[in-house]
């Protein structure tokens, strides 16, 4: 059995892991020759990582604007707060939302505390889908704003690692 991969190397496949997994027939062979271990050394740092509840889950970062869906918008509803984990759990499993989760309010500005993310390519789709969901969770009254977005300035996976150390010229 191969030795774990050590501290440095560890730091270094995080932050490769967050810009994505290589395309590539063997990925994480590809991720060990960059930080200078076995592919099987990766597999089980990330195995561990898994075990430790690093991870919630693996998944893609899909650029919509450039598979057609322009139609992009963020359902703001101002939930009563003993109700809102209820809420957020249906509308996080309804088709159609992309993304739901919880803010705290900004009073008296920002009454707002449950976001969700729609993607369509039709601005009148995503209307018709949103009312659809509203109607269906009993939600037409509850306070909400549709946003919906004109440009896209950044789209990623989170990032948490550490930038990696300049190196100082000596002299």
């Amino acid at each position: 059995m191969n030795a774990g991969l050590n501290d440095l190397q560890a730091m270094h496949l995080r932050r490769l892991l967050e810009g994505g997994l290589p395309l590539d027939a063997r990925p994480y062979r590809r991720l060990a020759e960059q930080v200078g271990a076995s592919e099987a050394q990766v597999l089980e740092q990330i195995q561990r990582w898994q075990d430790e509840g690093l991870f919630r889950r693996v998944g893609l970062v899909l650029k919509h604007r450039a598979l057609g869906f322009r139609a992009n918008a963020m359902l703001v509803l101002d939930i009563p707060d003993a109700q809102v984990d209820e809420v957020g759990r249906r509308l996080g499993q309804a088709a159609g939302v992309n993304l739901c989760y919880q803010r705290p309010r900004r009073l008296p500005q920002w009454p707002y505390n449950l976001f969700c993310m729609v993607h369509g390519r039709e601005r009148e789709q995503v209307c018709q889908l949103i009312a659809a969901l509203l109607a269906a969770n009993g939600l037409d009254e509850v306070p909400h704003q549709l946003l919906f977005s004109t440009r896209a300035f950044k789209q990623c996976g989170g990032r948490y690692a550490p930038p990696p150390a300049k190196e100082v010229a000596n002299g």
